[in-house]
């Protein structure tokens, strides 16, 4: 493990960095939201579009990356989140900041894809802990930069130019990954077996997910938090994530990953039903622990099913997009008519519905294939 981890320095430490970069920019959309909407004049309906925007800006990455993902490198990536940034910090009128989170998700969906599989293929049969501890750090900066964003007044235009600095950082030492096999040319034959099934599990996960950390805090505040502490438990929702990642770096290859999937499913219900009926604040801090169990353990679980095909991944994270982009899309709008819990409820049941569905899915994947059978 030594050695891989001197023959791959230069690549986990750029890595470790662009997560913790992405991290910060997610978990910051969510308490920007009520500044943004004072801010522009738009209704929170509307400032939910800030979210999708970040996502649909991910997606267009990955469709990119689907024919050309070799030609990606680190430097892409660090490039368009520095750039996203910068235009999130100026932003003087609101299709700018549309703009800003747009570009930024470009390089969110890029960096996304251009380290997971790289990870996963330097480190063999250690790559599930190594994917594991890169998404780990996402939840470092994703705890730090709503307090950080408290601490300096709320002001989005300061946190974002922060952060646009700290990705040009990025930018400077990405040369240090971009000689890296990325284990997306593959020798040999190559096989693409997508999963629709297992897919979709993933896309209403991230879309879950997404939905969590961009809504959330504006949940909480209807449910009677004050800004200040629905920032504040956002970062305690990240700690959670961070904490069970980093659970999994030495247990993640001991147990199977979609078995990790749908014991996040279960575990997410009862946060959901805790946060809707006895403590939103406490039941949102709960999801957090599941949540972190979504991407580590669906990436894994896909690219141990479907394939070594330079377009597995893509396909992977693109099924997670498509989630992200539109669960955020159809609640911003319905949280005015959600009543103070009316959320937590929505996402109980979402939930309720992935757990039993993943519970037949765990029974399919465990039967031997009818080839198998007859062999």
């Amino acid at each position: 493990m030594r050695d891989l981890l001197k023959a791959n320095a230069g690549l986990i430490g750029v890595g470790l960095a662009a997560f913790v970069l992405m991290g910060a920019s997610q978990s910051l959309y969510g308490p920007a939201l009520p500044v943004f909407s004072r801010n522009f004049g738009v209704g929170l309906g509307a400032a939910g579009l800030l979210i999708s925007a970040h996502w649909i800006g991910c997606a267009l990455a990955v469709a990119v990356m689907y024919f050309q993902a070799a030609r990606i490198d680190p430097r892409h990536a660090a490039g368009l989140m520095v750039l996203g940034a910068a235009i999130l910090a100026w932003g003087p009128v609101w299709w700018a900041v549309l703009l800003g989170a747009l570009v930024f998700g470009m390089g969110y969906g890029a960096s996304t894809v251009v380290f997971n599989p790289r990870i996963l293929q330097a480190f063999g049969l250690r790559g599930p802990a190594m994917v594991s501890l890169l998404n780990a750090t996402f939840g470092l900066g994703a705890i730090a930069a709503p307090l950080v964003f408290v601490a300096l007044g709320s002001r989005p235009n300061l946190i974002f130019g922060l952060v646009a600095a700290f990705g040009l950082l990025i930018w400077l030492f990405s040369d240090k990954a971009r000689g890296v096999d990325s284990g997306l040319t593959l020798s040999g034959h190559q096989v693409f077996n997508p999963d629709f099934g297992l897919l979709a599990f993933g896309a209403v996960a991230i879309g879950i997910e997404a939905t969590l950390t961009g809504l959330g805090p504006m949940a909480l505040i209807a449910s009677g938090q004050t800004e200040v502490a629905a920032a504040e438990l956002l970062s305690m929702f990240f700690l959670g994530f961070l904490v069970v990642r980093l659970i999994l770096i030495p247990t993640a290859h001991l147990v199977p990953p979609f078995t990790l999937l749908a014991a996040s499913f279960t575990c997410g219900a009862a946060a959901a039903l805790l946060a809707a009926l006895v403590s939103p604040a406490v039941g949102f801090v709960a999801l957090g622990l599941c949540a972190g169990l979504f991407f580590p353990s669906f990436f894994v679980a896909c690219a141990s099913l479907m394939g070594n095909d330079p377009r597995v991944s893509p396909t992977i994270i693109g099924a997670g997009l498509v989630g992200g982009i539109s669960m955020p899309l159809v609640f911003a709008p319905l949280l005015p008519h959600l009543g103070q819990r009316g959320f937590f409820w929505v996402m109980a049941g979402l939930l309720v519905i992935l757990a039993v569905a993943s519970r037949a899915k765990m029974a399919r994947l465990r039967r031997p294939s009818v080839s198998t059978r007859s062999a």
